[in-house]
C-alpha cells in the first residue's frame, strides 16, 4: 500500500488495519495531535466526494492499494494568515492611490491594483475557511469587533458596490468606497491576524 500526505509519500507499519476507514482513522487520531486535519482524499487515483466517503471506508487495503491525503495544520493556517494580513497592508497603501489614477486615465493601473485586491481576499477568504476546520482556533478569530464570519460577511455587500461602481465608472463613488469602506476593513484583518501565535 502506498500513503501520501501533501504529495510526499509517507513510511507506514499497518498495525491491524485491514480497511480503508481504519487508515483514515488511525491517521486522523495522529494529525489530531499535532493540531492537524485532512481536506481531501484521492484512493487508487479517484478524489473522493464527501457524498462517496461512507461508500469507501470499508474497502480493504491491498498490496497495490494507493491513498493521497491533503492535509492541513494550524501552524501552516496562522503562517498562511500572517503572510495574507502583510499582503493586505500593503494593499492598503495601494488603495489610495486609485481615485487618483482614475481621474488621471490610468485604468490600466487601477485595473491592476483591482485584479490583486481581488486575489488577495480570495486568497484570505480562503483561509478562514479552513481555519473553521478548527472551531475553537476559529470562535477566536475577531476583525473590527465581530467574529471573522460576520465581519467578512458585512465586508462584502462594499466589494459588490465597488465592482458596480467601476463598472460604471464612477471614479467619485470608487474612490470614496476604497478609502472610507475597504481600506480600514483591510486595516483590521490584517490586525486580526498580526497577533497571531504559531
Amino acid at each position: 500500500m502506498q500513503l501520501k500526505v501533501n504529495g510526499e509519500n509517507v513510511d507506514i507499519t499497518l498495525e491491524g488495519e485491514k480497511t480503508v476507514g481504519e487508515i483514515l482513522k488511525s491517521f486522523e487520531a495522529e494529525a489530531s495531535k499535532n493540531e492537524a486535519t485532512t481536506t481531501n482524499i484521492i484512493l487508487n487515483g479517484k478524489e473522493i466526494g464527501a457524498d462517496e466517503f461512507e461508500k469507501i471506508l470499508g474497502e480493504p487495503i491491498l498490496d497495490d492499494t494507493s491513498i493521497d491525503l491533503t492535509v492541513v495544520s494550524k501552524t501552516a493556517l496562522v503562517r498562511n494568515f500572517k503572510e495574507s494580513g502583510k499582503k493586505l497592508e500593503e494593499m492598503q497603501a495601494r488603495l489610495g492611490t486609485v481615485s487618483t489614477l482614475l481621474q488621471s486615465g490610468k485604468d490600466a493601473q487601477v485595473g491592476t491594483i483591482i485584479t490583486e485586491l481581488a486575489d488577495q481576499i480570495s486568497n484570505f477568504l480562503h483561509i478562514a475557511r479552513l481555519s473553521s476546520l478548527f472551531p475553537e482556533f476559529y470562535k477566536e478569530l475577531q476583525a473590527g469587533g465581530k467574529d471573522i464570519g460576520q465581519f467578512l460577511e458585512d465586508f462584502m455587500p462594499f466589494l459588490k458596490d465597488f465592482e458596480e461602481a467601476l463598472g460604471s465608472k464612477d471614479t467619485v463613488t470608487v474612490g470614496d468606497i476604497a478609502e472610507y469602506e475597504i481600506s480600514p476593513r483591510l486595516k483590521q484583518m490584517a490586525e486580526a491576524v498580526a497577533g497571531l501565535k504559531e
